[in-house]
């Protein structure tokens, strides 16, 4: 009692005080017990639980300020009087001292007889199954989920210079320089949910009640905006970092990627508390730095700081940090209680222009082992099921204050103000639409839309000059109905070409649509998901030399039906009516005329089967983009010609199936494989056929064989695989040039084995028009390897081909170079 009136008196009878606290220059995360030191004085302190601290004098020191924490870089500040005089209010002096990661000594290691870093370590992975929040039979929280999005490293007095964005100079008065660097926050997004979750068999139902996206009205965002696609559980041995898998540091072989040292103990709320720090053994490999505090009694995870190794096989991003802190819920257990993610996105250097991106996520409320928990997740209709209540983005601003985890501070708040006053700015908008139809190729007119202009002029050797103009509805014409068409026309041939289409959808989520069109155009042979069309401008200058273009007129009519259930399983029935010409080097429509004029003329019903179990979408007014799905996606088509329907004939059957999936098997990179087959029952003319899909000019196409022209091969029965292992930097990340430069190493294959009947090898083989060849029943085979993420952006691959032998004599079709460009992390 003497002692704490005594420190009263000495703390009222002195009158100059410097107070603040500690943060992370990235995440703005208080950093507790960093040391505090004034280096003349020999004197300090460390900053508390909180990271804050206090410091009280008779009068102002002249002194240089030290602040040191494990991981960081060591800050000094110099406590000058000219500084003091500035910065202080009255007799107070207010510090907010940001540090920066960067200090870590992996370079000497000591050898002792006991490792108590490693030894903390196995008593954590131990007891792993005992304070995981998976370990509950089910569990259930209300989450506050808070993504904002800065610009950051701006200069301001040079974007006021620029003429074009003088008129938003407004948004620069939101500029931040509290960390020493101008960012400027630019963009908010908010949602307020109930998570529920089940341990055996794993499933889980997230229900947003609230969500604030302000120019987002896209459901399918909304549902990435909640809880249920960014849990990070750092218990697991790999911890997701955008689209790569990192070795978390409690991994259950995490000494074989980690050092450990353990640093002090502290107390926090009568709580022993281990300090741990941990750094990579090696550099290249995705792995983190960082440090934790560990419950003494539990060896639970009280606070966990990851942050991005600086050698880490990564694009674009300058700093990472990943923030999870526990809170005791009973007199055993931990549980998550708030989880924040920080990235410095740097896409055109580290000193210049970039993008913070900051989530936030908190929780409430943690509910374990009860059966109103299972009552909840039992309304599922697939394992994973997000729901958005109907007045969800409609929340009232009041809703919004009573309910938020965490009021907004001042730079989010004026994010709101921003984008609202932005959305009513015709000139905003001008520059939005101008910039979409660069990336996109398509343009906004009213309830109207045009492009791709990157189809509006190309070149081909039957066309010559061939322009095309595409237009379309927008979602203003009708929510449910889009109208498209176009029109192509040839300036050698002296042809129009044209197509008309549309699609109405019935239901959104699950999808329910029709689609019908009708075509009148060149066909250059199977086109193959991902590959350059031949009307793209950009084909021209890349064609393989010497293979000629094999062109067909084609007419078609098109009427299809889309169905698809929660469980991912859909069905594609379809009607299609086509009558082809070959017009330049394939056979001629006269070999095939069997004498009733309607030669060429077909007529085919079919039904397509899909099942992507969970598979998720990015959706569009009409369109969505596959997510994937962390099951394989199988698929199964049956089709039957019949003859006699608008002249039509030919009798035949066709079956198709595949298997393919993209896995991720860290730390050894990711595999792609497809398994596919076909056998048509018929004698056929060869488009009717199975024509193994070729490629024939120099961007790498994953679907198609690199050294097969197209129509070279014809089948009416074939397998084959698709396989790429694509394993990260690999032997690049001993080299110090390839490894600053981030190349990633992989390896393909591509085979094939195929034949055809004696009768649709006479049908089609008995004429001097053609070059087709069938394998026969042997197997056709590419074998490659490569180097990827060359600048980041391009991807370099060399084919062999192995089989079937003899080889040809010709090198081009022996081995090839082919390049690609790629964007991801």
């Amino acid at each position: 009692m003497i002692v704490s009136c005594t420190s009263a008196l000495i703390g009222f009878s002195q009158s100059k005080v410097i107070k603040g606290y500690i943060k992370d220059g990235l995440s703005d995360e208080r950093i507790p017990f960093a040391s505090i030191d004034f280096i003349n004085a020999k004197s300090g302190k460390l900053s508390d639980s909180s990271g804050s601290f206090t410091f009280y004098f008779d009068s102002w020191p002249t002194d240089t300020l030290e602040v040191t924490y494990v991981g960081y870089k060591d800050y000094k500040l110099f406590l000058s009087h000219e500084y003091i005089h500035q910065n202080a209010t009255g007799d107070t002096l207010f510090l907010v001292i940001p540090l920066d990661r960067g200090k870590y000594e992996t370079a000497v290691v000591v050898k002792r007889k006991i490792d108590r870093g490693l030894l903390m370590w196995k008593r954590i992975v131990k007891r792993k199954p005992y304070n995981d929040r998976y370990r509950f039979d089910n569990y259930s929280y209300e989450l506050y989920n808070k993504l904002e999005l800065d610009f950051n490293r701006i200069n301001k007095e040079r974007l006021k210079e620029i003429k074009l964005l003088r008129p938003f100079g407004f948004i620069l008065e939101n500029a931040d320089t509290s960390n020493g660097t101008t960012f400027l926050p630019v963009f908010l997004t908010e949602t307020i949910s109930d998570y529920y979750a089940q341990k055996s068999p794993f499933k889980s139902r997230e229900i947003i009640k609230a969500s604030k996206t302000l120019g987002v009205k896209n459901e399918s965002i909304t549902k990435f905006l909640g809880g249920t696609d960014q849990n990070v559980n750092i218990y697991a041995n790999f911890i997701p970092v955008f689209d790569k898998q990192f070795v978390s540091p409690l991994s259950d072989n995490g000494d074989a990627y980690y050092r450990y040292r353990v640093l002090d103990t502290q107390y926090v709320n009568k709580r022993r508390l281990i300090h741990l720090s941990f750094a990579p053994k090696r550099r290249g490999e995705n792995t983190f730095e960082g440090d934790c505090w560990v419950h003494d009694t539990t060896f639970a995870i009280q606070k966990m700081n990851l942050f991005l190794s600086k050698d880490a096989n990564i694009n674009f991003v300058e700093k990472l940090s990943l923030i999870q802190e526990y809170s005791m819920v009973n007199d055993s257990s931990w549980f998550i209680s708030k989880d924040k993610f920080v990235v410095d996105i740097a896409p055109i250097g580290k000193t210049r222009f970039g993008v913070i991106g900051r989530k936030t996520t908190t929780y409430r409320n943690p509910q374990f082992d009860l059966p109103t928990i299972s009552d909840a997740i039992n309304h599922n209709k697939i394992k994973q099921e997000v729901v958005i209540e109907p007045d969800a983005r409609d929340q009232a601003d009041s809703f919004w204050k009573a309910n938020r985890h965490e009021e907004l501070n001042k730079n989010e708040k004026a994010i709101y103000s921003m984008i609202d006053t932005l959305q009513k700015m015709p000139l905003f908008q001008k520059y939005t639409n101008t910039i979409s139809f660069l990336a996109t190729g398509y343009k906004s007119i009213g309830n109207w839309d045009i492009g791709p202009w990157y189809n509006w002029f190309t070149y081909n050797s039957l066309e010559g000059f061939r322009t095309r103009f595409d237009i379309s509805t927008n979602y203003g014409f009708n929510k449910n109905l889009l109208l498209h068409g176009y029109l192509a026309y040839g300036w050698s041939d002296h042809q129009f070409k044209y197509k008309a289409d549309a699609m109405y959808i019935f239901k959104r989520n699950p999808r329910l649509s029709v689609y019908g069109s009708y075509t009148k155009d060149l066909e250059n042979g199977q086109i193959n998901y991902g590959e350059i069309s031949p009307d793209n401008i950009f084909a021209i200058a890349i064609r393989k030399p010497g293979v000629p273009l094999k062109f067909m007129k084609v007419e078609e009519y098109r009427l299809e039906m889309f169905k698809e259930w929660t469980s991912g399983f859909s069905i594609t029935p379809a009607l299609i009516r086509k009558r082809f010409d070959p017009v330049q080097n394939l056979p001629p429509k006269s070999l095939y005329d069997d004498g009733s004029g309607n030669s060429l003329n077909n007529f085919e019903a079919s039904i397509m089967f899909r099942f992507a179990y969970l598979e998720k979408f990015l959706e569009s007014h009409f369109y969505r983009v596959s997510m994937g799905s962390p099951y394989p996606i199988i698929e199964f088509k049956y089709s039957k010609g019949i003859s006699g329907v608008f002249g039509s004939n030919y009798d035949y059957h066709k079956l198709f199936g595949s298997v393919y999936d993209y896995i991720k098997i860290p730390p050894y990179g990711s595999i792609y494989y497809n398994f596919f087959g076909g056998r048509t029952y018929g004698t056929l003319p060869y488009m009717l056929l199975d024509v193994v899909p070729g490629n024939e000019i120099y961007y790498y196409n994953k679907f198609a064989f690199s050294l097969m022209n197209r129509f070279q091969y014809i089948t009416d029965r074939y397998v084959g695989v698709i396989f790429e292992h694509n394993f990260g930097n690999g032997l690049f990340r001993f080299i110090p040039l390839t490894r600053r430069l981030k190349f990633r190493q992989f390896y393909n294959f591509k085979m094939i084995n195929g034949n055809l009947s004696k009768e649709n090898y006479d049908l089609n083989f008995n004429n001097s028009y053609n070059s087709f060849q069938t394998l026969g029943g042997k197997t056709y085979m590419e074998i490659g390897t490569g180097v990827d993420n060359i600048f980041k952006f391009f991807r370099l691959d060399f084919v062999w081909r192995v089989l079937p032998t003899p080889l040809p004599e010709n090198h081009i079709e022996r081995f090839g170079v082919f390049g690609s460009f790629r964007l991801g992390f």
